[in-house]
């Protein structure tokens, strides 16, 4: 039996094996904090694809306008209670995330009602840095009192443990970088974390039956702020031991303005890159420690239980991908998970940017509710045409339902713009979603035909009851003087290594592939130019991703030409115009085309003439990305 699956009994309570959802913000709840129908769906979901402990993230103590889920009043318990049944009927257990934000949340209450917006926005503004030093220690109390009335509601809600959320402002008060205050709260490491301690304590008393963990932020000499430092987070754990704490969450502090230090995407921290620092943690303690960040498949969690650097394992944005992840472990059947690739772009990203999480790579999450595959009771022959994320992710579905599946593809390879997405730095985990979903249409029985180009006459003989378009998109190339020259590339085909340049490069079009082309060549060592006619560039690239790109961009020297259009492509320049008219020229040897693209078009007339039922899906339909891909897909193929 692996280990990842052992029960383990913490504080008299026994999870059923070592794999924990970690606390996470996904925007699902209701505008009061209560949990709503879909946040219900999402962690009922995850309970039956086997995880042993699920964390409710950022649990709000008061009224707030934060976008997290709140347990302010007794009328909000009876929701709450509602998700910990639902947990519990799949023997998961279930913990609430108390935190309180790091500003006067009363004071900022107050100003929003009355309508004061800038007010707000500029009291916002300075409390991030300073509320933790303002604060006094008669609001401590009070926030204090606030939290614990949180936690006995949960109680009643049948919670089974309280997490404190040792980041914030608990984890302000302990920063040697955020707290300056000279008063009982400041100064001494035995001053810092008073709070936290006391918090600690107080929850022993108010939920005595009630586990109570502690998520332990370390400030490492590279990132964060809020939280305690590496050298002396053995010592704090051995406080909070001391204190009552039953167990420990170890996990990079933030309050770095980029939450890609604590949820960061592909190719910026290794995979368990908070392990060792977890080890070091637990060889202070007695009590079990967990850790998180980059824990990709079972082996990389079985590796960290076997080394004895923690007691349980937090999955995140893995159970995000596949929150089958544990069942299939279980069942021995690990490759057939669907692996998350640490985009960010669909949950993290889109939580920042005011949406809710929803995975690229799986179309059911967010949607857990209303995206379900139902077996069908008639089978069809079913045809999809195009190997690309779409057509794979269409035949996967249509292949689980029951349908006899065919998927033709003019390529001698699977995974369409994919093989192409890989290509620039930081990028390489995209080729797990071509591997898994490549996987899925072999274990479920698809027949491929590789290297074919489909036309009406060949699908048509093959009798087909419904056709599944999914022929992608190409490169738009946009009709400029001089873009037919010996010194014009392609994008696509640069990053597939079909066209090679060198020198000083001009890229024109600053979208997505237009930026990721211009990282691409800058660290092969061109000297890179982005041409964008808009006024800004990367518009489509989410905020945990973007500041690494534009630190790339700085250190390879990476010019950006915002509001310039392009009007002639010359040898040895591109001539562009600003707004004003003004007439601009940028050396370059080569230029580079990435300005978008457009549908591939494929004739379907023949087919739906014949009364076959046709539908178009992924870029081919309307171009877009991975997600709407995914999700085009497996509509698709589960209204057959």
């Amino acid at each position: 039996m692996m280990k990842i699956l052992e029960p383990i009994t913490i504080g008299g309570l026994t999870f059923k094996n070592r794999l924990l959802l970690p606390p996470l913000t996904t925007g699902y709840e209701a505008k009061d904090g209560s949990i709503s129908a879909q946040s219900r769906a999402f962690y009922t979901r995850l309970a039956k694809g086997g995880v042993g402990y699920i964390v409710l993230g950022d649990v709000a103590p008061i009224r707030s306008f934060a976008p997290t889920p709140k347990l302010y009043e007794d009328s909000q318990i009876e929701s709450f209670k509602l998700l910990a049944d639902n947990v519990h009927a799949y023997g998961a257990k279930i913990g609430v995330q108390i935190f309180h934000p790091e500003y006067d949340v009363d004071a900022l209450n107050l100003m929003f009602a009355n309508g004061e917006q800038d007010k707000v926005r500029a009291r916002l503004h300075h409390d991030m840095d300073n509320f933790v030093n303002e604060v006094t220690e008669e609001a401590l109390m009070e926030i204090l009192k606030k939290m614990c009335a949180c936690a006995v509601r949960a109680q009643k809600a049948g919670i089974d443990a309280i997490q404190v959320h040792g980041d914030r402002l608990v984890g302000a008060l302990c920063s040697t970088k955020m707290n300056y205050r000279t008063d009982k709260f400041g100064g001494s490491l035995e001053n810092r974390t008073r709070f936290a301690l006391m918090l600690v304590k107080a929850l022993r008393e108010a939920v005595p039956d009630l586990i109570i963990e502690y998520k332990l932020p370390v400030v490492t000499p590279a990132l964060g702020k809020g939280g305690i430092d590496e050298a002396d987070a053995p010592q704090f754990a051995k406080l909070l031991e001391e204190a009552g704490v039953h167990m420990l969450h170890v996990a990079q502090a933030n309050h770095t303005g980029n939450l890609a230090d604590t949820i960061p995407p592909m190719g910026v921290q290794p995979n368990c890159f908070f392990a060792d620092i977890a080890g070091t943690v637990k060889q202070a303690v007695t009590i079990p420690v967990s850790t998180s960040g980059r824990i990709i498949d079972p082996e990389m969690a079985e590796e960290l239980l076997e080394a004895g650097k923690v007691d349980m394992v937090g999955i995140g944005r893995a159970l995000l991908a596949d929150p089958d992840w544990i069942n299939k472990a279980a069942a021995g059947k690990a490759k057939s998970i669907i692996r998350c690739i640490c985009c960010n772009e669909g949950c993290v990203d889109a939580v920042m940017t005011g949406g809710f999480i929803a995975c690229v790579v799986n179309a059911e999450n967010g949607f857990e509710e209303t995206r379900i595959i139902t077996q069908t009771n008639l089978k069809k022959k079913v045809v999809v045409i195009g190997g690309g994320p779409a057509g794979l992710e269409a035949a996967r579905v249509s292949a689980i339902k029951g349908h006899h599946v065919t998927l033709i593809e003019k390529d001698t390879k699977l995974g369409g713009q994919l093989n192409i997405a890989d290509k620039p730095p930081r990028k390489s985990e995209i080729r797990r979603t071509v591997e898994d979903l490549e996987h899925a249409i072999h274990s479920n029985g698809v027949i491929l035909r590789l290297g074919e180009k489909a036309t009406s006459e060949s699908i048509l003989a093959m009798a087909p009851e419904a056709v599944i378009v999914a022929v992608g998109a190409t490169n738009f190339i946009p009709p400029i003087p001089g873009v037919n020259g010996s010194n014009v590339c392609d994008a696509w085909k640069v990053l597939a290594g079909e066209q090679n340049v060198s020198g000083r490069v001009a890229v024109i079009g600053g979208g997505m592939v237009g930026c990721e082309t211009a990282e691409y060549l800058a660290e092969q060592g061109c000297k890179v130019s982005i041409v964008e006619m808009r006024d800004k560039i990367a518009g489509e690239i989410g905020p945990t991703v973007l500041p690494t790109m534009l630190e790339l961009f700085n250190k390879h020297g990476v010019a950006q030409f915002t509001e310039h259009k392009v009007t002639n492509i010359a040898v040895g320049e591109l001539i562009c115009e600003e707004p004003n008219g003004k007439v601009v020229k940028i050396p370059c040897d080569y230029v580079v085309m990435a300005s978008g693209s457009h549908p591939e078009k494929f004739d379907t007339k023949a087919l739906s003439d014949r009364g076959i039922s046709v539908v178009k899906v992924g870029d081919c339909s309307k171009v877009s990305d991975i997600s709407h891909a995914i999700k085009a897909g497996y509509d698709a193929a589960n209204s057959l």
